[in-house]
């Protein structure tokens, strides 16, 4: 498995930099909003219904409105920095309540385990504001740094995949107290402080490297330390909702990951923190 994961990530890691850097604004917007609507068709088999069908209608159309109201210039030029603190900030309300379901897990799921507009509502809470958050770094002062914004988003790239790489091999070669048991029995404490550590350093040399602006490194540290930390409730909780669900993966799409959910579980936390706070920080 782990052998089928590095060589899945070796491919896909390079396309998502190509990408991040070099499709036009709009190819991309089209790109991170077909892989979002794909998040949201997995995300319909964590909801309890009779049909998968049934339950993606809520969820297009309050991605339809979105987009209406907050219409995406298309040229990458006029994304307001507002809407996108705003939206993030909406994100980042949800990860916090997402992380009181986490630590209550799983005395306290009866009021949301059956509902299932309620857990519509969490994959809608769960993915736009993950949308948005991209494209709104993506397109951040694009008219003077046209790559500004391209740096921006991988980094906060970087930072996941540094947390996710340091707390796998820290956990393997120290883990002992668990994390999260009920949750997910493989995490450890051990291992999420390495992949903080490590995605703190990747934020440092990513930062240098890349010439990214900020008041000041340490700053920057936070933000990275705090986006790591979500990015851990991001996978926490997805685990959380599979479990409820009964659902070993959201999908079969990437050999060795599983679904694009599970793949970009602990971005969907990541990126709405991180643009949060970097666009009220810096």
């Amino acid at each position: 498995m782990l052998k089928q994961r590095v060589l899945t990530a070796s491919v896909l890691g390079p396309l998502v930099i190509a990408g991040i850097f070099f499709l036009p604004f709009y190819i991309f917007v089209m790109v991170v909003v077909t892989i979002v609507l794909i998040g949201h068709w997995e995300w319909t088999k964590f909801i309890a219904a009779t049909s998968r069908c049934e339950v993606i209608i809520l969820p297009a159309l309050v991605l339809i409105g979105f987009l209406l109201a907050f219409p995406v210039d298309f040229s990458g030029l006029n994304i307001s920095t507002i809407n996108g603190c705003l939206v993030a900030l909406i994100g980042t309300i949800w990860w916090l309540l997402a992380t009181v379901m986490v630590v209550k897990y799983p005395k306290a799921t009866s009021w949301w385990s059956n509902n299932s507009v309620l857990q519509q509502i969490f994959g809608i809470l769960t993915l736009l504001p993950f949308l948005w958050s991209v494209l709104s770094l993506r397109a951040y002062e694009y008219n003077f740094h046209p790559y500004l914004g391209a740096k921006l988003v991988l980094l906060v790239c970087l930072l996941v995949w540094a947390a996710d790489t340091g707390a796998y091999f820290v956990g393997k070669c120290f883990g002992k107290r668990k994390m999260a048991p009920a949750v997910s029995p493989n995490k450890t404490i051990e291992g999420m402080i390495g992949g903080l550590i490590a995605s703190v350093l990747v934020a440092a040399v990513t930062a240098k490297y890349f010439a990214i602006p900020s008041p000041s490194l340490s700053v920057l540290g936070i933000i990275a330390l705090i986006t790591s930390f979500s990015s851990v409730l991001g996978d926490l909780a997805e685990s959380m909702f599979k479990r409820v669900a009964g659902v070993k993966d959201s999908g079969n799409i990437l050999p060795g990951h599983g679904g694009i959910l599970d793949r970009i579980d602990s971005l969907t936390a990541a990126f709405p923190v991180f643009t949060l706070l970097y666009f009220w920080l810096v």
